[in-house]
C-alpha cells in the first residue's frame, strides 16, 4: 500500500497514471501474475523497447513499479512487477496543532514470542542459527534480524511512549511490510493474521500470499531465490472512531478504550492463532527485505490531558486553601 498524506504529495503519482499506456502496463502486469520481461511487455503493447523503457522509468520513480534482472537462456533479463496493492490519499490536511510522537521497531526487537515452524530470522547478511528451529527466536543475535517468519503463533513488540508527560494518546498508527508464510513460496497462500494492542484484538487481515516471483527491490543479493522476496505494507490506525486498515473500517474498537497516557505500556502483537480459518503463517520485513526502507514504523498522536470538571473544582479548592493559609501567616 502506498499512503500519500496530501493531495499535493502525490502530484508525481498522478501525472505517472494520467497516461493511458502507464495504466494499460499496471494492468497487463496484474492479469499476468505481476511478472513480465520487458520484450514480453512492449509485444502486448504494441511500443518499442525504447518507449517502454522511458514508460518503466516513470513508474519506478514513484515506486508503482519495479524491475530486477534476471538469467535467462540468452544472459539476463528485466522483469517488471506491480509494487503496490493500494494507493491510500488523505484528502484533508492534518491539523497544524497536531502534535505526533514518530518511532520504529526494528524486526528482531520483540519483546515476547511463541511461534512453530517453519519458522526463522536472518539478518541483512545471513540467516541466524538454524532455519525452523524455535530456539534461535530467544538467541541474543535475533536483535539484528531484519525478517522473521513463522506458521502459527505470534511475536510481540513494546512500543516505546515517550510523549510528553501530561498528555493521552488520541490515535495510534503502525505501518510494517507483511505477507503470509508457506514452505519456499506460494503466491496463493491466505493466511489470517490478527493485530492485538495491550492483549486486545483490534483487527484481522488475510493476507493474500506469499511473495517471491519476483525479487524484492531491497532484498538481499545473497538471499535464498527461491524463499519469499517481499511484502504488502499495511497500515493499522487506531483512533476514536474505531480501528482501520488501509483506511477501512476493521472494528469498533476504538483509543479511548485504552485510556493511554504519557506513563502507558503499549505492546503491538502480531499472530496467527491455531484457531484461524486460514493458518498460512506470517513473514514480517524489515529495512533490509523487501519493497519499503522501513521496519516496524510508529506514530503516536497526542494532546494534553484535560482535567474533568470534578478535577477542576478540586484543583480551585486546593489553591483557596493554599492562599488563605498563606494570609493568615
Amino acid at each position: 500500500m502506498l499512503h500519500i498524506n496530501s493531495v499535493g504529495e502525490g502530484l508525481e503519482i498522478f501525472k505517472a497514471l494520467g497516461s493511458d499506456v502507464r495504466v494499460k502496463i499496471i494492468e497487463i502486469l496484474l492479469d499476468n501474475n505481476n511478472h513480465m520481461n520487458m520484450n514480453e511487455l512492449a509485444t502486448e503493447l504494441n511500443i518499442t523497447n525504447g518507449a517502454l523503457t522511458a514508460h518503466i522509468k516513470k513508474l519506478e520513480e514513484c515506486g508503482l513499479v519495479s524491475t530486477s534482472n534476471e538469467p535467462s537462456g540468452h544472459g539476463n533479463q528485466k522483469i517488471c512487477s506491480v509494487n503496490q496493492d493500494k494507493i491510500l490519499i488523505e484528502l484533508a490536511p492534518p491539523s497544524q496543532n497536531e502534535k505526533i510522537y514518530h518511532t520504529s521497531v526494528k524486526i528482531g526487537h520483540y519483546s515476547d514470542c511463541n511461534v512453530s515452524p517453519t519458522c526463522g530470522l536472518a539478518s541483512s547478511s545471513h540467516v541466524i542459527g538454524e532455519v525452523d528451529d524455535v530456539r534461535y527466536f530467544a538467541s541474543n543475535e535475533r536483535f539484528d534480524a531484519d525478517i522473521l517468519w513463522f506458521t502459527k503463533g505470534y511475536v510481540e513488540y513494546a512500543i516505546p511512549n515517550f510523549i510528553p508527560f501530561g498528555n493521552k494518546v488520541d490515535e495510534i498508527t503502525f505501518s510494517f511490510e507483511i505477507s503470509s508464510e508457506a514452505p519456499g513460496f506460494n503466491e496463493n497462500w491466505p493466511s489470517d493474521i490478527y493485530f492485538y494492542l495491550n492483549d486486545v484484538e483490534v483487527a484481522q487481515w488475510t493476507s493474500p500470499g506469499d511473495f517471491g516471483v519476483v525479487r524484492g527491490a531491497l532484498t538481499p543479493d545473497w538471499w535464498f531465490r527461491n524463499w519469499n522476496q517481499y511484502g504488502l505494507l499495511k497500515m493499522l490506525q487506531i483512533n476514536k472512531k474505531g480501528t482501520f486498515i488501509d483506511g477501512l473500517k476493521k472494528s469498533d474498537i476504538t483509543i479511548d478504550e485504552f485510556m493511554l497516557t504519557d506513563k502507558s505500556l503499549l505492546k503491538f502483537r502480531l499472530a496467527v492463532p491455531d484457531d484461524a480459518e486460514h493458518i498460512g503463517g506470517l513473514t514480517i520485513f524489515g529495512h533490509s527485505f523487501g519493497n519499503y526502507n522501513q521496519d516496524i514504523d510508529v506514530k503516536i498522536n497526542y494532546s494534553p490531558i484535560t482535567p474533568t470538571p470534578s478535577e477542576q473544582e478540586d484543583d480551585a479548592c486546593r489553591q483557596y486553601r493554599e492562599l488563605a493559609s498563606a494570609a493568615s501567616r
